[in-house]
């Protein structure tokens, strides 16, 4: 073993693929956004104000996943930051990623982090962290910027309280002022709101389009200058992945993933160049990755109904009825001690599954029987496990 291992190190530390790999990691701004100034321009006019003493708008950000939004939101507050130290106005930013921190108190204990009030990671109740965030940035007599990305997540699992306090925190506030950024890829998301929040939050909105395929194509041509080492990346391999992410509802964030993986892949060969076949393997891997990802972080619900799916091929009923399979989620819930969702509920998660790619649902004529919809799982089980090896309630079906 230890020989096999030395001549992995050997073999990755001699490659010569990256100069810097972490420069197409979705979470590094670079110092220039392409296809996307128009969208900087309007999101700079809209917090600009705060530069002048006044308190800017709340502003809403939409756009599907991988357009620029959580980039071009820190960009532009990084611009701001350093504008501000120039002429002595102080600024706070609180980035919360509300998928990691979906609750209405660890919302709350970020933001009481971010202005250094000491709180208890638990054990308060809500009202006083809010209390003490209030008070700690009232004393500071500062300007702060909540940004809460994927607010979407917090709203459907905790509602939507602390958006409605944070949205009329400047009515208490006496020194300091509050301008809250919220990033979104759910374009329905303010029908969960309550309307009050919804007319406070979205006081300015900014949609961001899918990129296109040329569009991806320059975004990774200008982080292939840095990251790679001259060439190692061809033409063809950058149009490759542009064109892979562009039917993904032209996600950058999937187009610098696979140009990584591709580089990664190729490094762990000892191959001198990133190839085609390179970029079609990193496609299998991330795709994987895509589905244990998606699952791990669904509904305890939708999670059930899979594990129903997961428990009628495991006995060899390979496709089976929406009537059988809602038997046996029903089942399973009430095992739980919960209470069923409806069948026409069940029948739209059915959709939603079908639609991300981990069942198939199909439609089949039984004749005079009429229709019926006939359900297949097309996830491997090795990766249901994986997804679901973090949730102690459910991962015990796979040990049976």
């Amino acid at each position: 073993m230890s020989d096999s291992l030395d001549e992995l190190f050997k073999r990755v530390l001699s490659a010569k693929i990256f100069i810097n790999r972490d420069l197409l990691r979705p979470d590094y701004i670079p110092d220039e956004l392409p296809h996307r100034e128009r969208q900087i321009l309007r999101l700079a006019e809209t917090l600009t104000p705060i530069l002048k003493g006044s308190r800017p708008s709340n502003v809403f950000i939409y756009g599907m996943t991988g357009t620029g939004k959580t980039a071009v939101t820190k960009y532009v507050l990084n611009r701001l930051m350093i504008e501000g130290k120039k002429k002595g106005i102080p600024l706070n930013i609180a980035y919360i990623n509300c998928r990691h921190d979906d609750t209405n108190y660890r919302v709350l204990a970020d933001l009481c982090e971010a202005i250094n009030a000491k709180v208890p990671f638990t054990g308060l109740s809500t009202s006083e962290l809010f209390r003490r965030f209030l008070k700690t940035l009232d004393i500071s007599d500062r300007a702060m910027f909540v940004v809460l990305d994927e607010v979407d997540s917090l709203v459907k699992k905790s509602g939507d309280r602390v958006l409605y306090d944070l949205t009329r925190i400047n009515n208490q506030l006496i020194r300091a002022k509050v301008s809250i950024i919220g990033i979104t890829n759910d374009l329905n998301f303010t029908d969960y709101l309550d309307p009050r929040v919804r007319s406070s939050l979205g006081e300015e909105e900014l949609v961001f389009p899918p990129y296109t395929a040329v569009e991806l194509e320059d975004i990774l041509r200008q982080r292939t200058e840095k990251a790679f080492v001259n060439g190692v990346i061809s033409p063809e391999v950058i149009k490759l992945c542009a064109a892979l992410a562009a039917k993904e509802h032209g996600d950058a964030r999937r187009a610098l993933d696979l140009l990584r993986v591709a580089g990664e892949l190729a490094e762990r060969e000892g191959s001198d160049k990133v190839l085609e076949i390179h970029v079609r393997n990193a496609q299998k891997e991330l795709e994987k990755d895509r589905v244990v990802e998606v699952i791990r972080t669904m509904p305890f619900h939708s999670k059930l109904l899979i594990i129903s799916l997961y428990l009628l091929e495991k006995e060899g009923k390979r496709g089976c009825t929406t009537g059988e399979l809602y038997e046996v989620y029903s089942k399973i819930s009430k095992s739980y001690g919960l209470e069923p969702l409806t069948q026409r509920r069940i029948s739209d998660l059915i959709n939603e599954l079908d639609m991300l790619g981990i069942i198939n649902a199909k439609v089949v004529s039984k004749g005079r029987y009429g229709r019926t919809k006939v359900v297949n799982l097309i996830v491997p089980s090795s990766n249901l496990k994986e997804a679901m090896k973090e949730d102690s309630m459910v991962y015990s079906f796979f040990e049976k």
